[in-house]
């Protein structure tokens, strides 16, 4: 197979230089080509401290930035936990490694501390990443480059397909990796996942070099690098699909008190919770109160397969909540910090309905001049929290300092300052 290093010197299969693909098809050149075996082969599976001690050595003594990746077994299993991790650095090669077998990886974290680690969608690895150990303090983030530099498909394989020439296969992305032991096409799948990421990064900031926009995507990764954990969510339940038709107090405390046993039944079996109850069946028990288990049963999600124990165990969740006095029952909607929903700004204030309307014109003007997507620009919540509130007076200076304050970072300031002032100034001229 060629070299992966070759591939990026080969310009006949990148799209770099030029701007991105408007069709995100293959190159004009060419096309592209199936990425069907990792370069050194599977590498083995490690699961005990020996072999991860080898590897952390042979990562500490290699070059460059480390491709690092997780899998996840989403739909499958309670939590967000690791199951497998992928790593690939110049000099050390390929690693899987099994964080079950291995639940401590900060030994390779820490040796891994100085270099700058590359991962695609690197929020959505970072929290089980930290779980293990495994925490960057600089980082590439492959995805989010995509989006800088305005590409129509950021996943991993139209990046690498578009960027690189090579196709990935993708036929593996939602299985339940806390299988065991992994099947080896899986294996083949996982370790491809990070064959070609140095090479895509590199090629990345290249292009991001040549729109201008490389310092853009720096303090992007930055922010992410040192962004502390997410706080927990409160009240998790109200996220809970279908809340819409639930409108009555005592009909909340029913999702509660389901959602809630769900919870506790799903993280002792260590499975997914729709995997033992599902929301619409949640839903639909909140809806109609039943007042026995033979009710219960009768409601879709509570069926015939559903054991004598099992529908005991929600009717005396619905029964708790039933119970519960007025006092106890949950409040219709959640305590929302900030501006109110857009839908009722033109009612509750006119004129800030004004200035959202004139910010969010000019926040997608200036995206689509700048070829990339507007929340990337700046996100939508920042944007809805200064034209509620803006300063006072509403001018470089103080816009500046308010989405500084929001979080965004100093070239989204730079660029959307003037947008802001000009749209809360011609707000509140009308």
């Amino acid at each position: 197979m060629t070299d992966a290093r070759d591939t990026a010197a080969d310009t006949s299969l990148r799209t770099t230089g030029g701007a991105p693909p408007d069709d995100g098809g293959p190159s004009a050149d060419g096309a592209p080509i199936p990425l069907l075996e990792p370069r050194e082969g599977i590498p083995p599976v490690i699961a005990d401290e020996s072999a991860l001690a080898e590897v952390i050595a042979a990562f500490a003594a290699g070059s460059g930035p480390v491709a690092v990746d997780a899998e996840r077994a989403s739909g499958y299993r309670y939590g967000q936990r690791a199951y497998l991790v992928q790593l690939r650095r110049e000099g050390a090669g390929s690693a899987l490694i099994d964080p079950v077998a291995c639940p401590d990886l900060s030994g390779l974290g820490e040796a891994l501390a100085d270099a700058e680690w590359v991962l695609h969608a690197a929020t959505q690895d970072l929290p089980c990443l930290r779980e293990i150990g495994m925490v960057p303090t600089r980082l590439f983030d492959t995805e989010l480059a995509g989006r800088l530099a305005g590409y129509p498909r950021v996943g991993l394989g139209a990046m690498v397909e578009n960027v690189l020439g090579f196709i990935l296969e993708k036929g593996h992305s939602a299985v339940d990796w806390s299988t065991r032991p992994l099947p080896e096409p899986w294996l083949r799948y996982a370790t491809l996942d990070v064959e070609l990421l140095v090479d895509l990064r590199n090629a990345l900031e290249k292009e991001l070099d040549r729109q201008g926009k490389l310092e853009w995507a720096l303090q992007e990764f930055d922010a992410i690098a040192s962004a502390p954990p997410p706080e927990p969510r409160k009240d998790p339940w109200r996220r809970t699909s279908g809340m819409h038709k639930v409108r009555r107090r005592r009909q909340l405390a029913v999702v509660r008190e389901l959602w809630q046993a769900r919870d506790r039944i799903a993280r002792r079996r260590d499975v997914s919770p729709g995997k033992v109850l599902s929301d619409a069946a949640i839903v639909e028990a909140a809806l109609a109160l039943p007042g026995s288990v033979h009710a219960l049963a009768a409601l879709n999600g509570f069926g015939h397969r559903m054991g004598r124990r099992q529908l005991e165990q929600w009717q005396a969740a619905v029964d708790r909540a039933k119970a519960l006095p007025e006092s106890e029952l949950p409040q219709q909607g959640q305590l929302v910090l900030g501006p109110p929903p857009p839908r009722a700004w033109a009612d509750k204030d006119p004129v800030a309905a004004q200035r959202l309307s004139a910010a969010r014109a000019g926040v997608t003007a200036l995206a689509e001049k700048l070829n990339l997507p507007q929340e990337n620009l700046i996100t939508p919540d920042t944007v809805r929290r200064v034209c509620w509130e803006p300063p006072k007076p509403a001018d470089a200076d103080s816009v500046s300092a308010a989405l500084t304050g929001h979080g965004a970072r100093p070239w989204q300031v730079e660029l959307v300052t003037p947008v802001l002032v000009e749209a809360l100034s011609s707000a509140r001229a009308q």
